[in-house]
């Protein structure tokens, strides 16, 4: 494994980020961390995202561009694939639902090498391979971090709604442990790692990786990792949370007694994460929707696409051209088709 400064810089600043709340904690700035950081980096991420979502509506795509990996429609007899090639609204709904609730396309093959055919060292052929563990990573992260969301939903509201108790029994199924061991935060601990270990331990991909591809891992990881510690082993007062978070969420928050450095560090971390996300690459979570490449039919057999844009261009033949330039090009002896007498 080769140095990459990015890596290291990124875990620096995550460990430095923890110190921050840690001090400010003991310094009695917990009013800062508890309450006005919250609602700092909340306002920043909606106000973020508002802005990045409106910006790429606003973006004019003139042409009809999508990705294709199947049958176009074309004559009646030649079977089209909607979902490869879609060429209406049903086909564009069904590749984006997949998309987005599959990931398909990291299900395909990603990555190519040539092969010596056996017995001819001179001659070889092109493999294609798949990223199937990528695929399992991505969709474990994904949708666990998801549930953990929805489990936290019962910090914000009182009463808990019902699903939030349903997510919360069959995601605590295994009895391990008392309290109760939430599959989704070990899973998601797990995926996060894989993750961080493939950018790490992959030569090319460790070397093409920038700092934006360590720091939300390793800010994941924090969150997790500080979860995990509040819920097993440095117990936090989970009374005197729900009642800070509630107190967030209806605009009128307040500071119990008693929550703990451990907590203050977990919620900095998030906070963090809430600020940093609409200027991340963190953002597909909405730019998928605005993928031109994905989101649109491709019928360029069938409907002629205009650019709106497009204006009249004055047409400039081979024989205006030469009318412009008959002197020069008759000095450097070009051929003429037209020569004019003097």
């Amino acid at each position: 494994m080769g140095f990459n400064i990015a890596c290291y810089f990124s875990l620096c600043a995550v460990l430095a980020l923890i110190l921050i709340p840690l001090l400010g904690v003991w310094i009695g700035l917990d009013a800062l961390f508890g309450i006005v950081i919250p609602y700092v980096a909340f306002v920043i991420f909606f106000v973020g995202i508002v802005y990045r979502v409106v910006t790429w509506a606003r973006t004019p795509v003139p042409y009809r561009i999508p990705t294709t990996a199947g049958q176009q429609k074309t004559l009646p007899w030649i079977k089209p694939d909607n979902l490869e090639n879609p060429h209406n609204l049903w086909g564009v709904l069904g590749r984006m639902a997949l998309e987005i609730l599959a990931f398909r396309s990291l299900f395909r093959n990603l990555r190519s090498d040539l092969k010596t055919e056996p017995g001819s060292p001179e001659s070889g052929r092109l493999i294609y391979w798949s990223s199937k563990w990528l695929w399992i990573g991505a969709l474990a992260f994904h949708y666990t971090f998801l549930i953990v969301l929805l489990r936290h939903l019962r910090l914000f509201t009182e009463p808990v709604p019902g699903f939030v108790h349903l997510i919360e029994s069959f995601d605590g199924f295994l009895q391990l442990y008392v309290p109760a061991v939430y599959m989704s935060g070990i899973v998601l601990l797990a995926a996060l790692t894989y993750l961080l270990l493939r950018r790490v331990l992959d030569q090319k991909l460790h070397y093409i990786s920038l700092a934006s591809d360590y720091f939300p891992l390793f800010l994941l990881l924090g969150i997790g990792v500080t979860g995990i510690l509040m819920r097993y082993f440095i117990r936090a007062d989970i009374i005197a949370a729900k009642e800070l978070a509630i107190g967030l969420a209806t605009l009128h928050p307040r500071l119990p007694e008693g929550i703990g450095a451990l907590f203050y560090i977990h919620l900095f971390l998030v906070s963090i994460l809430l600020a940093y996300f609409p200027f991340s690459k963190l953002m597909h979570l909405a730019g998928v929707f605005f993928s031109m490449t994905r989101n649109m039919a491709n019928n360029n057999r069938a409907v002629r696409h205009a650019n709106p844009w497009e204006y009249p261009v004055k047409a400039f033949s081979y024989m205006d051209q030469e009318n412009m330039f008959r002197e020069q090009m008759k000095a450097a002896g070009i051929p003429l088709e037209k020569d004019v007498e003097e």
